[in-house]
């Protein structure tokens, strides 16, 4: 089982930037496509990015692409989402995980606010 910690959300203001990071423990995490999914106030949890183990290939929801940038280093164990001109909508807990379910267990997430 992979233990996955999410970092780097905060308050910002429209038009701002965020870098999220997902540090995940374990010697497994180089095999599998990541992604990133949030979940905003009342809705369900939604897909937002995925990035292949290789991080060769990337794939974005619609509303996001043009803006949001997913990485990942395998040496690190780590993966990231660089988020800019950040939208009210945007607003929500971010979590990472495998893009394919079964997924691992969720992490706590980090919350990201974006004001206007």
């Amino acid at each position: 089982q992979v233990q996955l910690v999410e970092s780097g959300g905060g308050l910002v203001q429209v038009g701002g930037s965020l870098r999220l990071s997902c540090a995940a423990s374990g010697r497994t995490f180089s095999s599998w496509d990541m992604a990133w999914f949030r979940q905003a106030p009342g809705k369900e949890r939604e897909f937002v990015a995925s990035i292949r183990y290789s991080g060769r290939s990337t794939d974005y929801t619609d509303s996001v692409k043009g803006r949001f940038t997913i990485s990942r280093d395998n040496a690190k164990n780590m993966m990231y989402l660089q988020m800019n001109s950040l939208k009210l909508e945007d607003t929500g807990v971010y979590y990472c995980n495998k893009r394919a379910e079964p997924h691992w267990t969720w992490g706590q997430g980090t919350q990201v606010t974006v004001s206007s």
